[in-house]
């Protein structure tokens, strides 16, 4: 279950008890035949707070992933592995926050999507691909980062940029794959009950259960638990390897630094997502009546909002932990700067220049006028 809710084809004349929906906080969600959940819950504070929790996401994220991904397709920036990790993880968290003020509407307006249909398809993909494919490319950061670490000699090979640009090649394309499910059931649907137009996953009558309890495992498994695993696994290295080199070979406060480096990726990861996704999980058992608690699906529609947003404060976090407190990308970012600014110096010395020019010209032509004249 996610922000955009889940619905299945009903009549039109059905109430909203006769659907068997929950208008529930974080989705408008077609209960599987076989739940006798039938209450209908109503927060007006998400109304507001939502919204504003994701005006500042993109606020601080926009602003964040766009300096990278500025400096990084600069000539100031240097064409690496990590670089080319570091660039298609800014934009794909870019595309999704550029997304996040419709989100931020539908929330507004009490669930109702009014930017049509095709837009729906394009934002709920848009969200799909970006949990997949910015967890991807954190996982090959981490992978790169353990090669060039603890096995620096022999990983030279390995890590081309022609490599790198095809992972990220086959990177995005599993994420695009992965998104397909959520692309053909995205759909529009009209509530007459609550006047409001949901932008729900329209499962199938018949299969609802089926297909999602599957894209909610997908989520938890191609989303999280395989990239988390890869992730966790090359930092546990890097941090061994770290603490078994002898001070002589490395200095103390740059191990220190790395140390806490991965420590900070390790738990931004963990924390954004964790709850999230053990959240998704609880809904996929509660879909297949292995959960039959009323009061734990109530409580899974009241928290999953807030567990998106502490998610999608991911992509607000990344450009921090891996650009602005890297000295490289300090040193660039600072260069680009100096270069803007003596570009503006320059530019506002030319127009000066030639405003005077201007001003001598028509001066000598007024002289010519009254000397003519006299």
């Amino acid at each position: 279950m996610d922000i955009m809710a889940t619905i299945s084809n009903c009549s039109s004349h059905a109430t909203v008890e006769q659907m068997n929906i929950s208008f529930s906080n974080s989705s408008l969600e077609k209960l599987s035949p076989e739940s006798s959940c039938h209450s209908v819950l109503l927060y007006d504070f998400h109304s507001f707070l939502i919204p504003t929790i994701y005006g500042t996401i993109f606020v601080v994220g926009f602003i964040g992933n766009t300096i990278v991904i500025v400096v990084r397709c600069l000539k100031v920036s240097r064409k690496t592995v990590a670089n080319t990790y570091i660039l298609n993880l800014a934009i794909a968290d870019l595309l999704f926050l550029l997304s996040l003020p419709l989100w931020a509407v539908y929330y507004a307006q009490n669930y109702n999507w009014t930017f049509g249909t095709f837009l729906c398809k394009i934002c709920g993909a848009v969200l799909s691909v970006n949990l997949y494919a910015s967890i991807f490319f954190i996982a090959c950061m981490s992978v790169d980062r353990y090669l060039a670490i603890v096995h620096p000699l022999q990983s030279q090979s390995r890590r081309s940029l022609c490599q790198a640009q095809f992972i990220t090649m086959m990177v995005w394309s599993l994420a695009f794959f992965s998104t397909l499910p959520t692309i053909y059931f995205r759909n529009t649907y009209y509530l007459e009950e609550y006047k409001v137009t949901a932008c729900i996953m329209d499962f199938p009558q018949n299969d609802f259960s089926t297909w999602s309890a599957a894209l909610g495992l997908m989520k938890n498994t191609l989303g999280f638990l395989v990239p988390f695993s890869i992730i966790i696994s090359c930092y546990i290295g890097i941090g061994k390897y770290l603490l078994k080199t002898p001070y002589l070979e490395i200095n103390k406060h740059k191990r220190d630094k790395v140390l806490w480096m991965v420590l900070a990726v390790v738990l931004a990861f963990f924390i954004c997502w964790f709850p999230f996704h053990i959240l998704t999980f609880l809904d996929v058992l509660t879909t297949l009546n292995f959960i039959t608690s009323c009061k734990l699906k109530a409580l899974i529609d009241t928290l999953m909002p807030f567990t998106l947003c502490v998610a999608f404060a991911n992509s607000s976090i990344n450009p921090l932990l891996y650009c602005f407190v890297g000295n490289d990308f300090q040193q660039e970012l600072s260069y680009l700067v100096k270069r803007l600014m003596s570009f503006r110096k320059n530019t506002f010395l030319t127009a000066v220049f030639c405003y005077m020019e201007k001003v001598v010209f028509f001066s000598k032509q007024l002289m010519c006028i009254n000397a003519t004249l006299a």
